[in-house]
């Protein structure tokens, strides 16, 4: 394989067939539970092709390396994860907080149902993190919480809804990584979340109360 700083992650070629789509579907369903079952060390593309029942040359026909292969795992991880958070938290029929109670039990969910996954495309991180589509990933998803902290607070200044969004995107994925490691039941995921909501919705309506005061505040002429 390439050096680290220097490895090809992009696919060699985007399948324009049916049959090339369902190969690479195939290929990328055996991948995810490879590397669930055998983690980020042990994901090799020779384990790959016995698992999706394919010739290593056909995976090289889409995928140069490994890395190419574990790369778009969590593109899509990213991508489902950014269209989470734009569903839930974009959706203007519901009340701001409301929006974020749904995306903090969303999110637990989703982080208990793939756990073995994420754990282990975390432990093939270096490969690509520093990558440009890691940073564009990234950078959707801050997009996103800043829109939504601009309508849950209309009153703050920019540089409290940006602590406030790096606050809780950030514990968000620290803590439920942290949760999803040990096995959950349903119940123990919505005591959880629920917990979790509470404790951001206060957050920002202890920001949004301390904005509103402020911005009532006569002005004192000298």
């Amino acid at each position: 394989m390439a050096d680290r700083q220097n490895a090809q992650i992009s696919s060699r070629k985007r399948p324009k067939q049916a049959r090339s789509t369902d190969l690479v579907a195939a290929i990328l369903e055996a991948a995810a539970q490879v590397l669930a079952k055998e983690g980020a060390p042990r994901f090799t593309t020779a384990r790959l092709a016995e698992r999706a029942g394919v010739s290593v040359g056909s995976i090289y026909q889409y995928f140069p390396n490994k890395a190419a292969i574990l790369f778009r795992l969590q593109s899509d991880e990213w991508r489902q994860t950014s269209d989470l958070l734009r569903v839930i938290l974009e959706d203007v029929r519901r009340p701001p907080l409301e929006r974020l109670r749904a995306l903090v039990h969303a999110f637990i969910r989703s982080e208990c149902d793939e756990a073995a996954m994420r754990v282990a495309l975390n432990d093939a991180a270096p490969l690509y993190r520093d990558a440009p589509e890691a940073r564009e990933a990234r950078a959707s998803g801050d997009r996103t919480m800043h829109v939504f902290m601009r309508a849950a607070l209309p009153e703050a200044s920019e540089s409290t809804r940006a602590l406030a969004a790096d606050l809780i995107t950030t514990t968000l994925s620290k803590v439920g990584k942290h949760f999803s490691e040990s096995s959950r039941s349903p119940a123990e995921i919505e005591t959880y979340a629920g917990a979790m909501a509470d404790m951001f919705c206060a957050y920002l309506e202890s920001l949004a109360g301390a904005s509103g005061a402020s911005s009532r505040r006569p002005v004192m002429k000298s």
